[in-house]
């Protein structure tokens, strides 16, 4: 961190380091394994079919959802897999209890789901459904750290049936996961841009769309399009945690119609998710349209957002698109309605679809380019305050493409769809668009002070591609863009303002230890991961990024840095900033800079370390003028109880000169 040059003044100069580190320890989940059989009892005959995984409140936890052709009390039981004999389920298996309700007369039977608790890290877990005299076959899928660095995948639009033949959408729909789980084993979620089938209540096509195995080992994330709205199916096969089904977030404003709604939330290692129902945009359509959305989100993210170190949106209508609904008037509503609201709450990615076309937008910051000099294709950008990604999905089943369509005279901010001035041929906010009539999938990287976004091909002009099977043109080279190639990546750097984001992992109690590393980039200060000591604490050391002090007053007035941390905090653990002490030093001579004494840390002396301010370093009246670089080791310390986890802390810097 820079501080400028200090002006006279009566009374403090302060200046607080943002927030804005994430986790460093490397934790992926992979869910691993099928079916293992498990005959039904003769005494029910109960089918059981259409059975999803769905993602949980939190890394701990999963949902199940399925349809039953009978009205019976039924659950989810569980079990760790290794505890398996001969594929039956020990007598203690976990049980859920289901709930659900008569499906609407088109769909038949009845539809069940169960949210599973408290699960573990680094476990093997095996499922079924049903009754204990009718139990379905049993899934597994695979937990590991609950913390630290992970990868999802975003899937635009299956919409299987949209091509008229539900077979090959299914097959694309099918290949796409297939070559996309192959690829990325250890992915933790599996996030939908929408439109899972062509028509809403039409069971032939959800029957294909859920026909995958992986889709009972990973977690769906599910988000609705406009092709699921008009029809309850979306609601009975897809249960979503933390969900509000009111009025306002419904197009018709009433949750009881035939039509699907509502929005949800949920938390994953660190990571804030909303999804939001655009089909309601406008009042005008009977349900509170953007603006009962903005406020959900923004309430959302007043509650829980200093839980998450990352946010991201996901809604099926993109606003910022390369094709044929790039000009759609509600497109140009939501446009204007949401952007300056996701800027101002720090939303750092949004996931879209319907447009089944790939585009990453610019940074945008208040419906406009944030930067005008970013130039198309960067492949790191810096958000800054207020910069906010938007990633529009391609087809991830080749049902149906949209090709891209070309600017016109209007504005190039707001609205508009006006041309780059940086490359014509796009709209003023891409920075890279793509159809080549090929399937392909969005992985997301989430990682220490970054996420990395990459569009990947799943598939060429062979089939399975229906719509290119149909007659659609296609673009792809096979053998310059084959399947598993990227068509994008871009590296997006969070903001961390002027100042300094001290971060440390603390482990398991011993054993367990591992390095760290010094970050400086960003304002990040990373202490690594702590060291466990005989079991009594906890230690890191590390350095703040040095200081530099500049003064060429002519007052040659005294002057003096000190500084305080708040609690170390991961979500509702923390611990005191009592624990970190620090030796100051004088890196670089100048302006008559000394360097204050050392603060132990409160595990030493049962002191109050950073938590109340200290000196970092000062200077005498008539000191010289001059420029001065000031650092300081850091030693933190802390009590063995400390529960595992990433913890963050801002350091507040105060500059004072009379």
């Amino acid at each position: 961190m820079t501080l400028g040059t200090l002006t006279q003044s009566p009374g403090p100069v302060r200046r607080r380091v943002a927030a804005g580190a994430v986790a460093a320890f490397l934790g992926l989940a992979a869910i691993v394994g099928g079916g293992l059989a498990s005959p039904a009892s003769a005494a029910d005959t109960t089918t059981l079919t259409g059975i999803i995984l769905g993602v949980g409140a939190n890394e701990s936890q999963r949902t199940v959802t399925w349809y039953s052709s009978a009205d019976t009390a039924q659950k989810v039981q569980l079990a760790p897999t290794a505890a398996l004999v001969n594929g039956e389920f020990p007598a203690g298996a976990a049980t859920f209890d289901a709930i659900g309700k008569a499906n609407i007369a088109t769909s038949g039977g009845f539809n069940r789901h169960a949210t599973i608790t408290s699960l573990k890290e680094h476990t093997t877990y095996s499922y079924r459904v049903g009754t204990e005299d009718n139990w379905s076959p049993a899934y597994s899928f695979k937990t590991q750290d609950f913390e630290g660095d992970y990868d999802f995948l975003f899937f635009g639009d299956p919409q299987i049936g949209s091509s008229g033949d539900v077979a090959k959408d299914q097959a694309g729909w099918q290949d796409t996961l297939d070559v996309a789980l192959a690829a990325n084993p250890d992915s933790e979620l599996l996030v939908s841009g929408g439109d899972q089938v062509e028509t809403a209540n039409t069971e032939s096509q959800w029957n294909a769309f859920l026909a995958p195995d992986k889709l009972r080992q990973y977690p769906w994330a599910a988000t609705i399009g406009n092709h699921d709205v008009g029809g309850k199916a979306y609601e009975q096969h897809l249960f979503t945690p933390n969900t509000d089904n009111s009025g306002p977030l419904y197009a018709n404003g009433n949750p009881a119609s035939n039509t699907s709604g509502g929005n949800y939330w949920y938390i994953y290692k660190d990571v804030l998710y909303i999804d939001i129902n655009s089909n309601s945009y406008a009042t005008s359509q009977g349900g509170g349209g953007d603006a009962a959305h903005l406020a959900y989100v923004t309430d959302v993210i007043n509650q829980h957002g200093g839980e998450a170190k990352w946010k991201v949106l996901v809604f099926h209508h993109a606003i910022y698109s390369p094709a044929s609904h790039a000009k759609d008037s509600d497109a140009k509503v939501r446009r204007v309605d949401l952007p300056t609201t996701f800027s101002k709450l720090g939303v750092d990615l949004v996931l879209q679809g319907h447009d089944h076309a790939y585009s990453r937008s610019y940074l945008i910051k208040n419906s406009q380019k944030a930067d005008p000099a970013e130039k198309p294709g960067t492949a790191d950008v810096y958000a800054g305050p207020g910069g906010v990604l938007y990633v529009t999905a391609n087809s991830a089943s080749g049902s149906k493409y949209y090709d891209i369509t070309a600017p016109d005279s209007s504005a190039t901010s707001g609205a508009g769809n006006g041309a780059d001035p940086l490359n014509p041929t796009s709209y003023w906010y891409n920075s890279v668009q793509n159809q080549e009539h090929v399937r392909s999938y969005v992985k997301v990287q989430v990682r220490n002070d970054k996420l990395v976004v990459e569009n990947v091909r799943s598939g060429t002009c062979a089939a399975p591609n229906a719509a290119v099977e149909k007659g659609l043109p296609c673009s792809n080279t096979p053998g310059g863009q084959p399947v598993g190639s990227i068509v994008d990546k871009v590296t997006v750097h969070p903001y961390h303002g002027d100042g300094q984001t001290l971060q440390v992992n603390v482990p398991d109690a011993a054993p367990g230890e591992f390095g760290w590393t010094i970050d400086g980039q960003n304002g990040l200060v990373d202490l690594g991961t702590a060291k466990d000591n005989n079991g009594d604490y906890f230690g890191a050391t590390g350095q703040i990024n040095p200081l530099i002090v500049s003064d060429s007053r002519r007052s040659l007035a005294p002057w003096s840095i000190s500084a305080s941390v708040g609690d170390f905090q991961d979500a509702g653990k923390k611990f005191s900033g009592a624990y970190l002490g620090w030796t100051p030093r004088v890196l670089q001579d100048g302006a008559g800079a000394q360097a204050s004494g050392s603060v132990p840390s409160a595990y030493d002396d049962r002191g109050q370390g950073l938590s109340v301010s200290r000196g970092l370093g000062w200077a005498s009246q008539g000191h010289p003028k001059g420029t001065a670089k000031l650092g300081a080791d850091l030693d933190l310390k802390m009590p063995g109880s400390v529960q595992k986890g990433a913890y963050r802390t801002t350091l507040t810097i105060t500059a004072l000169s009379s």
